[in-house]
């Protein structure tokens, strides 16, 4: 159980350090915006899935477990 604390204490931080720095600006220009992700606009509605900016999330949380376990 120690461990799980540990790992949800990890977690947390990270969010948050995360967290700040999204809101203090970090990435405004980039985040969501790389080469790889669909935008699609038409007359009456517009369309946007941040695909590579979620495959770049999803592995860089899969680093950091990574990290943490061992």
């Amino acid at each position: 159980m120690p461990e799980l604390g540990r790992i949800l204490v990890a977690i947390g931080v990270v969010t948050t350090i995360v967290g700040a720095l999204l809101w203090a600006g970090f990435g405004k220009g980039w985040l969501g915006r790389l080469p790889g992700d669909i935008h699609i606009t038409g007359e009456k509605f517009s369309f946007h899935f941040p695909l590579v900016t979620c495959l770049l999330a999803s592995a860089l949380v899969s680093f950091v477990v990574w990290l943490l376990r061992r």
